[in-house]
């Protein structure tokens, strides 16, 4: 990989990391106003007609926090692989990854015959 596109793909997986790292902080935020309200509603899901709505709210931004949180590790390893020059190498067959491929999916590791 050469200098210009390592910086090309460490801009790259930058911006990423900044716009998942805000939408951590949007989640948890979210968690956040989803558990303070649930403190003013009865525990009493089965008779609540909005108990099962707030349930499912908390297990569906949990999730979407679980799923960002991953996503940031995967670019921080992305970043690495950067670093050690194996960054847009399939880590299945060994053959480059299509820039295309990169450009959507910043923190892949497999070719998309691969995938």
């Amino acid at each position: 990989m050469t200098k210009s596109a390592a910086a090309t793909a460490r801009d790259r997986i930058a911006a990423e990391q900044a716009a998942t790292a805000h939408r951590i902080e949007s989640l948890t935020a979210r968690l956040a106003d989803i558990l303070d309200g649930s403190e003013l509603t009865t525990n009493d899901d089965e008779h609540d007609p909005e108990g099962s709505t707030i349930a499912f709210e908390r297990a569906q931004v949990t999730s979407l926090l679980g799923d960002a949180r991953q996503e940031l590790e995967d670019l921080d390893a992305a970043l690495r692989r950067v670093e050690v020059g194996s960054y847009g190498v399939c880590v299945k067959c060994g053959r480059p990854i299509g820039a295309e491929r990169l450009d959507v999916l910043p923190a892949v590791v497999t070719c998309i015959d691969c995938s």
